[in-house]
C-alpha cells in the first residue's frame, strides 16, 4: 500500500447532512394569544370610544384575573416609581455619582493603554 492509495470513504463535515428534522413551532397558538391581545385592546378602546360618545358613566368591564390586575398595577407602581427616581436628579449630579463610582474602582478595572508603535 503506498502513501496515496487513499483508504475510501469521503470527508465528514460537521453540520453537513447531519442536521436532524427540527420540530416545527406552534404557530397557531402563537397567532391566537396575539388574537386574543387584540380583541382585547380593541374592546378596550371600543368601549371608551363608546363611552365618549354616549358621555355616561358606564362601568369598564375588565376580562382579566385578579392576578392579572395585581400584576399589572404593581408594574404600574414600579413604573412610576423608577421614573420619580430618574426625574429627581439633574444630569449633572449623575455625571458627578459617576464619576465618584468609578474613582473608587481599583486600577484592576481601569483600560489599559494600547500602543502600537511600541
Amino acid at each position: 500500500m503506498s502513501e496515496y492509495e487513499t483508504v475510501g470513504g469521503s470527508l465528514k463535515l460537521k453540520g453537513i447532512g447531519d442536521k436532524k428534522a427540527k420540530k416545527k413551532k406552534d404557530k397557531e397558538r402563537k397567532e391566537d394569544k396575539l388574537r386574543e391581545g387584540v380583541e382585547r385592546t380593541m374592546q378596550a378602546v371600543d368601549s371608551m370610544a363608546s363611552l365618549e360618545e354616549v358621555g355616561s358613566k358606564k362601568e369598564i368591564v375588565d376580562n382579566r384575573t385578579p392576578a392579572e390586575r395585581a400584576f399589572a398595577r404593581v408594574q404600574a407602581e414600579r413604573e412610576a416609581l423608577r421614573i420619580h427616581k430618574k426625574a429627581q436628579k439633574s444630569h449633572k449630579e449623575k455625571v458627578a455619582e459617576l464619576n465618584s463610582y468609578l474613582e473608587k474602582l481599583s486600577e484592576h478595572h481601569d483600560i489599559p493603554k494600547v500602543s502600537w508603535t511600541k
